[in-house]
């Protein structure tokens, strides 16, 4: 039903997840354990699907809490839970309350938890190429800095993303982001089969956390794409034809 970091798993005080699409009660496309309020699956599904999690990482359901992902490097602290219609727009969110699950969807993008023990502080990110791009990494551990938090103390893991080998890209796309940013020229391969580029999304949201100055870092290296019976993906819900997908939960909570 999830995947654990070993370096985060140790950590006292501390649960986390990155928790699949096994274990819920949504059907269809959704099946099961789909968490995403901006699909079109039933809300009444989305909302068991949610409590199941919180129980899970011994929050209350109302004490999870995710933000509206828009691919920004926004990051905000959570100092207490909101409510749907308080949801902020942002990509990552940090807190040092416990007992407060701090959460992120995805469908390929990568996720991200962190924590720095000693200071006591836990974050999520929502990290797609956009977002990694511009920044939400740095934002992320300058907003846990802000709570205490020292970036060579962090540990972050980055989750279920697309892998390099499912994600093709256009030579416009990678001329872009390399223009943007020269040193992410090592991420992009080209397939001999296409001749398009591929992007390695896990491995540069890795390498921006290390620019961050993130003293331990691993990548889980499960990819949303190819794992279909434990992992939502949207573009392979874009091969099959669906006309939606369901999201995946990345949550941590300070027990």
């Amino acid at each position: 039903m999830m995947f654990q970091a070993p370096s985060l798993a140790a950590i006292d005080g501390l649960a986390h997840g990155f928790f699949t699409r096994l274990g819920g009660v949504s059907d269809g496309i959704y099946a099961s354990l789909n968490c995403g309020p901006g699909s079109r699956d039933d809300a009444t599904n989305v909302a068991e699907n949610r409590a199941r999690i919180a129980g899970i990482l011994g929050a209350m359901p109302t004490n999870l809490v995710t933000a509206y992902q828009k691919h920004t490097n926004t990051a905000v602290v959570a100092d207490k839970a909101w409510s749907k219609d308080k949801m902020p727009e942002a990509d990552a969110i940090v807190t040092n309350v416990p007992g407060l699950a701090v959460g992120i969807l995805t469908a390929d993008c990568a996720p991200v938890l962190f924590c720095d023990p000693q200071a006591r502080v836990v974050g999520a990110a929502h990290a797609g190429w956009r977002g990694a791009l511009s920044g939400i990494v740095e934002a992320t551990v300058d907003a846990m800095t802000g709570l205490g938090a020292k970036p060579e103390t962090i540990r972050a893991v980055v989750g279920p993303a697309i892998s390099q080998g499912a994600y093709e890209v256009g030579q416009d796309y990678q001329d872009s982001f390399v223009a943007e940013d020269p040193d992410s020229a090592a991420f992009f391969v080209t397939d001999e089969g296409s001749g398009e580029p591929h992007f390695d999304l896990p491995g540069y949201v890795a390498e921006r956390l290390a620019r961050a100055g993130v003293g331990e870092i691993v990548d889980l290296g499960f990819c949303t794409y190819y794992d279909e019976t434990r992992l939502f993906s949207y573009r392979r819900s874009q091969h099959h034809g669906e006309d939606d997908y369901g999201r995946q939960i990345s949550a941590i909570l300070l027990t």
